[in-house]
């Protein structure tokens, strides 16, 4: 019955999204608009606009992802690696977590029961498909980075519905599973910071420590909503997000650029590449412990991070480099959905504000007008060309592709 409701409202949508709506004759997608031109100018589209895209995307996601959708498979309550059954691989637990997180953008955005009704499913089968889950907890996972991803999603499934549960679970993992792989503060070279990986505790990772900074940050601004929050005290979650930020800050931050590094190894030598999804969860930790704090040096390495993204790492015609892909596909929609909070941030200085704004529309601009298959509405990670109507699609760039949508949806005017 679950399925057959999803796959009705789906065919409604999309019957509807791009192909005969009033804004679409208004607004015509033209995908014969040169690099040049879009280089130059970024068109005014208005928030019916990014919200139709943002709706036709989310819906297609499900009706293509959404493993439940699909004949022999119904209690598949899991989105599929590949669309259209073209990689059912369950070898990869964190992308899950982005698409449970692109469910909530759509019901924060429309409160539409649709969205809401994946709640439950998910929460069963996220945690049955998890390939490495413990019998004491099917959500544990040895990679650390995947269950603080799955956390952050967790705590927004709250925040959109105040059930408990989400929380209640998510604070359980965090105390559990996360905050135990820090340290220990005392061995050098790496005096702290939080492990990449359960079974190679020496690595400590930008993508585990970000994100951990995060989850703290957020179950500290909740920590009063709830009726039961645990025996642990509201400030410690504080203290523990702005100690795994420092040390992230300390280890692997270039502050002079605005680069943040990948990962301290088992040798303690720093891995020096830069990754989108690292510089988004660097940014959108600084701009927690701002909120929480009003402390201007946090505010200002948000920003010095997004410049780096924007002045040094968009090298492809004025956006980000292609990535159709893997773990890849969904590094540039996680820096997209750190980064519109911080372009949102009424303390921002004008001149950041005016170019963050720009730089986020003109993202949108070209994949909308370019990358954004009409038909299907898939997008497959290429910028600049949008994917056959019977080509497989990845997983990781479509959610990409419906983060940036929908950061589309929730940016505040640029005045």
């Amino acid at each position: 019955m679950k399925k057959i409701n999803l796959v009705l409202t789906l065919s409604t949508i999309l019957i509807f999204s791009f192909c005969g709506s009033k804004s679409q004759t208004k607004q015509e997608l033209d995908l014969n608009r040169t690099s040049e031109e879009l280089d130059n100018s970024v068109p005014d589209k208005d928030q019916a606009y990014w919200e139709e895209l943002a709706e036709g995307m989310n819906r297609a996601l499900i009706r293509h992802f959404w493993g439940a959708n699909f004949e022999g498979y119904e209690d598949r309550y899991y989105f599929n690696y590949g669309s259209d059954m073209s990689n059912m691989t369950t070898n990869h637990y964190w992308p899950q977590a982005h698409a449970m997180d692109v469910v909530v953008d759509g019901y924060k955005r429309t409160s539409d029961q649709f969205y809401l009704d994946l709640y439950p499913l998910w929460w069963d089968g996220a945690p049955r498909y998890n390939f490495s889950g413990r019998e004491e907890d099917a959500w544990w996972n040895e990679f650390v980075d995947d269950m603080e991803w799955i956390v952050l999603a967790q705590l927004r499934m709250y925040e959109s519905t105040g059930d408990e549960q989400y929380f209640a679970k998510a604070n359980q993992m965090y105390n559990d599973w996360i905050w135990t792989n820090w340290g220990p503060e005392d061995e050098a070279p790496w005096y702290g910071g939080i492990t990449w990986k359960t079974d190679v505790e020496k690595t400590k990772n930008a993508c585990s420590n970000g994100p951990g900074a995060l989850v703290a940050a957020r179950i500290y601004t909740l920590y009063d909503q709830i009726s039961t929050p645990g025996d642990k005290a509201k400030q410690a979650y504080l203290d523990e997000a702005v100690k795994i930020y420092t040390w992230l800050r300390n280890n692997l931050y270039e502050p002079s650029e605005g680069k943040v590094f990948d990962n301290m190894n088992r040798e303690g030598k720093i891995d020096q590449a830069i990754y989108t999804y690292n510089q988004g969860t660097f940014l959108g930790a600084a701009h927690e412990l701002y909120k929480i704090t009003g402390e201007k040096q946090y505010l200002e390495d948000a920003v010095q991070a997004s410049n780096y993204v924007i002045d040094r790492m968009s090298t492809n015609n004025g956006v980000l480099p292609n990535s159709t892909s893997g773990d890849g596909g969904l590094f540039n929609g996680i820096f997209f959905r750190y980064f519109v909070n911080l372009v949102n941030e009424p303390d921002l200085d004008a001149v950041s504000h005016e170019k963050f704004h720009t730089y986020i529309t003109k993202c949108a601009t070209v994949m909308a007008e370019n990358g954004v298959n009409k038909n299907t509405m898939l997008y497959s990670g290429d910028w600049w060309n949008a994917p056959a109507d019977d080509a497989p699609v990845a997983l990781t760039p479509m959610l990409t592709g419906c983060m940036l949508a929908e950061a589309m949806c929730v940016l505040k005017p640029l005045n």
